[in-house]
């Protein structure tokens, strides 16, 4: 609200513009001369473009809209899906950028990020305890996770107390294994 210069008390010019269209529109519902005060969204593909019924109608207008009527379940988890962000672009917090959206790096800023990554990979060291832990399971550097799980695996059934008649030899040597895998699964990057 504002002041005029006879001291009179005007509202902004965007709201006496709606109330003045308000009093001259008419409900939009066949038939109706009441009017037109309460605004409702066309369709779902036109959100912004309006109907404006008089309270009654816009009531029964309300009690049969349905925003999801025509769509098939996965188009409605997307559209709830997307709702939860606005439908706004969404990016990881980590890891690698999806679809395309890798950073471009112009100016080689982070060439030296990435050779000493790429050397760090290719010059895995192994610890004594690791070096003792790839030779129990029968494995040589450089090893994958999914290496050292596969072999971990077959030597538990190997060497299974269960599987051998209760040998305590077996059950020591299971023991070994399970250290052995659980040293290796801590040093190996996942």
């Amino acid at each position: 609200m504002r002041e005029g210069f006879n001291g009179s008390v005007s509202r902004g010019d965007a709201q006496s513009d709606t109330d003045e269209n308000s009093a001259a529109r008419r409900c939009d519902s066949p038939g109706c001369k009441e009017p037109g005060e309460f605004r409702a969204p066309r369709s779902r593909e036109q959100l912004r473009d309006y109907y404006w019924f008089c309270l009654e109608h816009v009531r029964t207008y309300n009690n049969a809209w349905n925003y999801y009527a025509g769509m098939s379940e996965e188009e409605v988890e997307g559209e709830r899906r997307a709702d939860t962000y606005w439908h706004r672009p969404t990016r990881p917090f980590s890891g690698e950028p999806k679809f395309g959206e890798a950073m471009h790096d112009g100016f080689g800023f982070f060439d030296e990020d990435a050779e000493r990554q790429a050397t760090q990979k290719d010059q895995y060291s192994a610890t004594a305890p690791e070096l003792a832990a790839l030779a129990i399971l029968n494995l040589s550097p450089p090893v994958t996770r999914q290496a050292i799980k596969s072999r971990y695996k077959e030597l538990v059934k190997r060497h299974h107390p269960d599987a051998n008649g209760g040998s305590k030899e077996a059950e020591e040597q299971l023991k070994s294994i399970n250290r052995a895998y659980e040293t290796l699964i801590r040093a190996t990057p996942a």
